[in-house]
């Protein structure tokens, strides 16, 4: 194919490169299932692998190709409507860790993005990393103000490794549809979606951006702490903000010495992430136990700000309506809620409504968690045949991960009891008379525009008439049925007519010959059978459809 010729004439040394691994991890199993294996050939039958360990190769292969891959097996770990527990329990797995690399390569990136003379900048720079990743390495350093502050640097060479990386899955992708594999997991879709997520981490002023936008909106919690941007030192490859001197959560031996109270921080984290997602629409989609710090006075601080989710108003309020039928056994709304999701043009609902009722009844079974509800959720879906959208796929994972800190800073966390009021209180803001009159202006706005596009939207149609250019799709179920059945009525109409036809040029010729009985022509008797069988046969048929 044409694609197959392209790939390897551009990329060929990243795809060998690829090949290699896929061979060293043993994952040429995955390969065949994807259909790929004339693309990535394999040295080895894929027969032979046990297909027990698959995700866990998958994973440690992702891992060995870079930040590209590691990215898209962490979104398909978000996946659990289109991938089995066993899958997307390995791939949330995922980690980029690397090894860290020397001075020199970082410094020429700080050259390059700050200037030569960038150390003017700063009072003090510690070379050594704090922190290294597939996509950069964190150093400490002191700004000339006196500021503490943390100093990110991209990993040189990143953007050219990643742009080939991309360019690749967007043509295995295109192939998977192409050969019609898979067409329920939308594989372009998704590596578009990859690919924007990407660009975007590989652009640090993305992140100072979102970092800065949920510092503002979160100013009023005066217990969570968003660390400052240094925007004016800030670059697509550096990034600069405020150093947080707290206790990571992952650190329980640290938070137990330093007397922090859990049950005060894990209803406070609890209050603080619901806020970003049902009134901020910009919520952190990674807090996982690395990326929240506790500080004195049980505060709390979000950091690392690489990967946020956006929600729009509609789906805030969509994610309000599911939580309160997920606490509060709503099996109606939670049907509706998928069936808007979806987008389905097909769907079995009295298939789904009892799906509903059983996943209702399973939640309330016990204390809820809202990470088993959720992928209870996903499984209800997958069951049923329904995809759901990208970001409520990331928001499900972000919730999940938010719940697994929470039950570490308090074993006994309940969160329905904290969740509940605060969603009550969200829906009712929905309708205080401000949010109301803002409907209503938006409202009485779409109305206007409507009116102001009929009048062209009618031009349009009857200009159309009058090319004679309308078109019109029509679908109808049971076409081919109706088709044969009008077929067969015509057929029997037809033979109807001929036969009345003959009937009254020759009748009155049959009658009067042919031999007779009872005064009457045997031509005579004949047709008051005929007549006699036809009349059975009709009241056959009638009798038949009415049962």
């Amino acid at each position: 194919m044409l694609a197959n010729t392209l790939l390897a004439l551009r990329d060929h040394a990243r795809l060998r490169a690829i090949g290699l691994v896929v061979v060293r991890f043993g994952v040429e199993d995955i390969i065949e299932r994807l259909g790929l294996g004339d693309v990535l050939p394999t040295k080895r039958s894929a027969s032979t692998l046990d297909s027990s360990h698959a995700p866990e190769r998958l994973r440690h292969a992702l891992e060995a190709l870079g930040p590209c891959f590691v990215k898209l097996g962490q979104i398909l770990a978000t996946r659990a409507d289109l991938l089995g527990p066993a899958w997307t329990q390995e791939l949330s797995k995922l980690q980029d860790a690397v090894s860290t690399l020397p001075w020199e390569p970082m410094q020429e990136v700080l050259h390059e993005a700050l200037g030569p003379r960038w150390r003017d900048n700063f009072r003090s720079f510690t070379e050594e990393p704090i922190a290294a990743a597939s996509m950069a390495q964190v150093y400490r350093a002191v700004l000339v103000s006196g500021e503490e502050v943390i100093v990110k640097v991209q990993r040189p060479g990143l953007r050219l490794t990643i742009s080939a990386d991309l360019r690749l899955l967007h043509l295995l992708a295109q192939l998977i549809d192409e050969r019609g594999l898979f067409p329920s997991y939308r594989l372009p879709a998704m590596v578009a979606a990859l690919s924007d997520a990407m660009l975007d981490e590989l652009d640090f002023r993305c992140e100072a951006h979102n970092c800065s936008a949920v510092r503002e909106h979160m100013q009023d919690f005066e217990y969570v702490h968003i660390p400052r941007v240094y925007m004016d030192l800030c670059s697509a490859q550096v990034m600069v903000q405020e150093f947080i001197p707290g206790v990571p959560v992952s650190d329980i031996q640290r938070l137990q010495a330093a007397e922090a109270n859990g049950v005060v921080l894990a209803e406070r984290g609890a209050h603080a992430f619901l806020h970003m997602v049902l009134q901020n629409g910009i919520y952190h989609a990674d807090p996982h136990p690395g990326n929240l710090m506790v500080l004195p006075g049980d505060e709390l601080a979000f950091i690392d700000f690489g990967l946020v989710g956006l929600l729009g108003k509609r789906r805030q309020q969509q994610l309000l309506v599911l939580l309160r039928a997920i606490i509060e056994g709503r099996a109606e709304e939670l049907s509706l809620c998928l069936m808007e999701w979806s987008g389905a043009e097909q769907i079995d609902w009295r298939q789904l409504d009892e799906g509903a009722q059983r996943y209702v009844a399973k939640q309330a079974r016990g204390r809820l968690l809202i990470s088993k509800a959720l992928t209870d959720l996903m499984a209800l879906a997958r069951d049923q045949q329904i995809m759901l959208p990208a970001d409520l796929a990331l928001l499900f994972k972000a919730l999940m991960t938010a719940e697994g800190v929470l039950l570490r800073l308090n074993p006994q966390f309940d969160i329905a009891q904290t969740v509940g009021p605060q969603i009550k209180q969200s829906l009712l803001r929905q309708y205080t008379p401000e949010v109301l009159a803002q409907d209503a202006l938006s409202f009485a706005m779409e109305s206007k525009q409507i009116a102001l596009d009929a009048p062209h939207l009618l031009r349009i149609i009857m200009h159309r008439l009058r090319q004679g250019k309308l078109d019109a799709r029509i679908e109808v179920i049971g076409i081919k049925n109706l088709g044969r059945s009008l077929e067969l009525a015509a057929t029997r109409l037809a033979i109807a007519i001929v036969t009345a036809a003959s009937v009254l040029v020759l009748g009155p010729v049959l009658i009067r010959t042919g031999p007779a009985w009872l005064g009457l022509s045997i031509f005579v008797w004949l047709g008051l059978l005929a007549a006699i069988a036809g009349l059975v046969t009709v009241l056959r048929g009638f009798w038949r459809r009415r049962k």
